[in-house]
């Protein structure tokens, strides 16, 4: 906000050079990552047939379309197909565990990645996402998550029973208090998303705040936080959650990821003003302001919000700062988009960028996540960067700005 800070191209030109010469060394950062664990089913939803050839169709191309034709069914009836595209690995843990390892950190998962019938044995869906990592320990069963993709963003359908099987109880039946104080201890990031689906992360955040972190150094760590769009959760669940991540404060830089929606409802709950206008409105300051205010308030180290048209963040030792992320109309794939955000803000802050520099390496990933429908290495991120020059984006299309695979429904 400040016209003597360096320029975005500058900002972009520094971080790709950072980016570049930690590449070959990452893998001596190590991350924790917990605890969901989903297998999404990515879909495009019928308008019209072609042929009666499985994907011979044309598909409905917004949210809106499809908000009319089940509103024209109200009183009646009607039959809405869907076409199945694809089944992978989801979940906000594991995309961001994944995302982390294909840029070359050294990631341990444990969550709910295990077989139906032995759900502390890997389930073979995530057998790709287990190459990534370093060490992947399961303790409960994935749940499904129905992706439907439009062209101007996607609706999550949840079936997320499996989900109240995780709790701290469980991790330390599976894991174990002295090996989860270990792998805390070897952690420059612990990541722990998806309050909003797993009613037991309050519980371990609460073990790791009473069992863990004072039984490990009092050396300075990094904690991740992505709550998933908390629509659906009270006031009083997210006001008490949000106690909670402020105490893990006291033994770790905590960072608060937030989309637009989240940020507005957490300021609410919080007491400060929401940050003002809609995607792609330009008002900058009020983002970055809000960021500020949320994370003043809580009393934790960094809050960022990110958008359509880029991301706002705010640091206890840095002024707010806003960084326009790149921007493409034919986005391959939007799910998990949020998730490589998360993956690349957080894997520049280990390697203790300043707070643009995070900005930009979380844009580049994401947007390169979204073009190209697969996790970029650091190198490709450090590539991207060096070359991309912002588009501004169209209000009603998608690009890399509400970008969270938030399981609300995700």
């Amino acid at each position: 906000m400040n016209a003597s800070l360096p320029s975005r191209e500058q900002i972009a030109r520094d971080a790709s050079a950072a980016l570049l010469a930690a590449a070959d060394e990452l893998g001596r950062y190590q991350a924790l990552i917990g605890f969901d664990g989903f297998i999404d089913v990515i879909i495009r939803v019928v308008d019209r047939r072609r042929t009666m050839a499985y994907d011979d169709f044309e598909s409905i191309r917004t949210i809106g379309a499809f908000a009319e034709r089940l509103a024209r069914a109200a009183g009646r009836s009607a039959n809405v197909e869907f076409v199945t595209s694809e089944k992978r690995f989801g979940g906000n843990g594991p995309l961001l565990a994944g995302a982390l390892g294909r840029m070359g950190l050294s990631a341990t998962y444990v969550g709910a990645v295990g077989r139906d019938d032995e759900p502390t044995r890997l389930h073979p869906i995530f057998e790709s996402f287990a190459e990534r990592c370093r060490a992947v320990l399961p303790v409960a069963p994935p749940s499904v998550t129905e992706a439907c993709e439009f062209d101007d963003g996607k609706l999550m359908f949840g079936h997320a029973h499996n989900s109240s099987l995780v709790t701290w109880q469980r991790v330390l039946e599976v894991v174990g208090l002295e090996r989860m104080r270990a792998l805390v201890e070897s952690s420059s990031l612990v990541g722990i998303v998806n309050w909003t689906m797993l009613g037991g992360v309050e519980g371990i955040w609460q073990g790791l705040i009473s069992d863990v972190f004072p039984h490990v150094s009092a050396r300075r760590r990094r904690v991740f936080i992505d709550l998933s769009d908390p629509a659906k959760r009270t006031d009083t669940d997210l006001g008490r959650g949000l106690g909670l991540v402020s105490s893990l404060n006291q033994f770790a830089d905590v960072t608060l990821g937030l989309n637009l929606s989240e940020s507005q409802r957490v300021a609410s709950v919080v007491g400060v003003d929401p940050p003002e206008g809609a995607e792609c409105s330009g008002q900058h300051e009020s983002v970055c302001l809000a960021a500020e205010a949320i994370r003043g308030a809580m009393g934790i180290d960094t809050v960022v919000i990110h958008r359509r048209d880029g991301a706002a963040g705010a640091r206890v030792t840095e002024s707010a700062r806003w960084f326009d992320g790149p921007f493409t109309r034919n986005p391959q794939l939007s799910t998990g988009a949020g998730d490589h955000f998360n993956a690349g803000f957080a894997t520049a802050q280990v390697l203790g960028l300043e707070l643009g520099g995070c900005l930009a390496v979380a844009c580049a990933t994401s947007g390169l996540y979204v073009r190209e429908a697969s996790s970029p290495t650091a190198r490709r991120i450090a590539s991207f960067l060096e070359g991309h020059r912002p588009q501004r984006p169209r209000a009603s299309r998608s690009s890399t700005g509400e970008m969270k695979d938030g399981r609300q429904s995700q």
